[in-house]
């Protein structure tokens, strides 16, 4: 069945300042990073009585949520002018609060600009007939878990190198991947905002563990997203391709930066995202399942 995923994002007003996001779709147990911030996005903007739309938002991931669980959103407006508004969300599962941000709002103003070029060619064809020759050559690649995640996840994922996404060698800390929606929409700006923020958590953590020899979902890794934050510089069309082009400044501490940017076709960028992250390595343990002597 296929997945809406703009009905998903799309939370239902309980009552002033309170929004109630539905689960879905899973992607694990805990709640996708995305998700919550796409809905809290949705939430601030519906307190929204203007034309502003969200320019930047901070979030911290403060408990593990359950993705099997709705989530309730508490929104405050900490500040509102005539060209800004800046409101605090505040999500929770039952009693316990699992995530905080704030969202900033801007009005449509002119203003001198710049901007810094794409690191890589914006040739999305080159990447499909990439990725094709990497599955065609790759006897493992119709087996590979996160190949197939990623067939079923509701954004469309086109990486730069294939072998950087899904191989295990070690690497530099910078990829590139190609997105958009998997089945058009015909939602307004607001929501493909709310689209790009919910597919910023996406294929980033990796960048920080490239040159560990090691990616997301192992076994000698524990990691979670600790906090995100997003500006739009523009309002993407996500029915298009964009290239979110990452890299990793830094890691060390049990932690690991990640940022990025998207651009769309024509060279436009459109968002700037950061993330910190928990990379923290696992004892490793002996067939019997107990962690070895040297562990200890």
């Amino acid at each position: 069945m296929e997945i809406d995923l703009g009905e998903i994002l799309t939370p239902t007003r309980e009552s002033e300042g309170r929004w109630n996001g539905r689960p879905g779709p899973a992607m694990g147990p805990r709640l996708f990073g995305g998700q919550a911030v796409a809905q809290a996005l949705l939430s601030a903007a519906g307190e929204e009585c203007g034309d502003r739309l969200p320019h930047s938002l901070h979030a911290h991931f403060l408990k593990a949520g359950s993705a099997a669980e709705p989530v309730n959103y508490q929104v405050t407006t900490l500040a509102e002018g005539r060209s800004f508004a800046t409101r605090r969300i505040d999500a929770r599962q039952g009693e316990l609060l699992i995530f905080t941000a704030t969202v900033s709002f801007h009005i449509n103003e002119p203003g001198y600009s710049h901007q810094q070029d794409s690191p890589y060619p914006l040739d999305i064809a080159a990447s499909l007939a990439a990725l094709q020759s990497w599955k065609t050559h790759n006897k493992d690649a119709g087996r590979s878990p996160i190949v197939e995640r990623l067939q079923g996840r509701p954004i469309e994922i086109v990486p730069l190198d294939p072998g950087s996404i899904f191989g295990t060698r070690s690497r530099e800390p910078r990829t590139g991947c190609w997105m958009r929606m998997r089945s058009e929409t015909a939602s307004g700006p607001l929501m493909h905002r709310a689209l790009l923020a919910y597919a910023s958590d996406m294929m980033f953590l990796r960048n920080a563990l490239l040159p560990h020899s090691i990616r997301p979902g192992s076994n000698q890794l524990q990691a979670a997203s600790l906090d995100h934050a997003i500006w739009f510089h523009e309002t993407p069309d996500f029915n298009r391709w964009h290239l979110f082009a990452t890299d990793s400044p830094w890691a060390g501490s049990a932690r690991g930066l990640n940022r990025g940017h998207f651009f769309a076709e024509d060279g436009r960028l459109v968002a700037t995202v950061a993330q910190e992250n928990l990379m923290r390595p696992l004892a490793p343990r002996t067939d019997e399942g107990k962690l070895a002597d040297a562990a200890r």
